[in-house]
């Protein structure tokens, strides 16, 4: 049962979908030690033979972070490379102090505005992932624009312009609750 469950997991094995298997932390900790597993983080541990996902660990041990801005322009591609470090968004409040001594870029954003375009997809190895969609993200990478990469910033646009899944009227509903509503507008103006 835990070989199936780290397989499906991509070479990773969380203890919380083991024990809620059924499997005892006694068999656990012996399954890890027989199979030579290492511990990523608290609760995670990862094969030999897996490929290595930071995106992933940082999920798992930041439940509530969603990926944002640069990280997200990256994963839902409208970047064409990586960021040099990674961005998540968590609620006002939150305490983002593991994150940001890990070189974490952390966003904070009111409760009312948290929520909006979340949405999953898939990390560069393979796992599921929080992040907010491409409209959202437009919109997050317009407010921080002071913080982001002008280049980073005008990609995305491009890229999401060109997109045949754009929705443009989500994307300017975001931008007024957003605040950026005019500086979007003039963008669109301009490349559409």
């Amino acid at each position: 049962m835990l070989d199936a469950l780290v397989k499906k997991n991509n070479g990773f094995l969380k203890t919380a979908d083991a024990v809620m298997a059924g499997v005892s932390g006694s068999y656990i900790g012996e399954y890890v030690r027989d199979r030579e597993l290492e511990r990523v983080a608290h609760g995670l541990y990862m094969s030999p033979d897996a490929w290595d996902d930071g995106m992933y660990v940082i999920q798992v041990r930041y439940p509530a972070a969603v990926f944002s801005h640069e990280t997200a322009s990256y994963l839902l591609n409208l970047a064409d490379r990586e960021p040099a470090q990674y961005a998540v968004t968590l609620k006002a409040g939150t305490n983002a102090t593991g994150l940001t001594k890990e070189g974490i870029k952390v966003y904070k954003i009111k409760e009312s505005l948290f929520e909006i375009g979340i949405t999953e997809t898939l990390s560069p190895a393979g796992h599921t992932v929080r992040v907010y969609n491409s409209e959202r993200t437009i919109c997050d990478l317009v407010r921080s624009r002071k913080n982001v990469e002008i280049q980073d910033l005008q990609a995305a646009i491009k890229t999401y312009v060109r997109n045949k899944k754009k929705n443009i009227p989500q994307l300017m509903r975001y931008a007024k609750l957003f605040s950026v509503e005019s500086i979007i507008r003039r963008y669109l103006e301009v490349l559409l």
